[in-house]
């Protein structure tokens, strides 16, 4: 009984000090979320090389070596966000996160019009006001609606194989991120 009782104070006792342990670690973590690390490398609306072999940060750490990514911040406050890119890549996805990491809206090359990065960001109130009078810039774009005053945009692409990674580097060197 008294070695069951030496166990489970022991045990009570390295559960607490791994708790204290995260307590004293958590500021070193909450400095290098991707917002803190995008805001490092660049201002809002600059594309940021992020995945893949042109990558300028680790702040995607892929399993899979077979996809580039770039991202871009953005604050919906400044006006609509417009992102498009010129060229094809064998399969891309774009995501939309809110300054805490949430996803708030992903698709990719097969739900976009005619497979191309065009797609603009903005608030419920923005929609009202840019479909009052559709720029025709906007004509086939994706509309994405996210309630949030800033984020992050993703923009990945496949690299079927290493043949490929000029092609699709120059793809996600013509990603365009603005404001408008």
């Amino acid at each position: 009984m008294t070695r069951l009782l030496h166990v489970l104070v022991l045990g009570l006792f390295g559960a607490g000090i791994v708790h204290i342990a995260v307590l004293f670690l958590l500021p070193l973590y909450t400095d290098r979320d991707a917002w803190a690390q995008l805001s490092d490398l660049g201002d809002y609306y600059t594309v940021t090389t992020i995945g893949g072999g042109a990558a300028t940060t680790p702040l995607v750490r892929s399993v899979d070596p077979l996809f580039a990514a770039v991202a871009c911040r953005f604050d919906l406050n400044d006006g609509v966000l417009h992102v498009e890119a010129e060229g094809r890549a064998p399969f891309w996805s774009m995501s939309v996160y809110d300054r805490n990491g949430q996803n708030i809206f992903s698709f990719n090359d097969r739900t976009a019009a005619d497979g191309k990065v065009d797609f603009v960001v903005l608030t419920p109130v923005q929609t009202i006001e840019v479909r009052k009078e559709l720029p025709e810039r906007f004509v086939n774009a994706v509309f994405v609606e996210a309630d949030i005053d800033d984020g992050i945009v993703l923009v990945r692409a496949f690299v079927p194989d290493q043949t490929w990674r000029p092609a699709i580097e120059t793809f996600l060197g013509g990603v365009s991120c603005t404001s408008l």
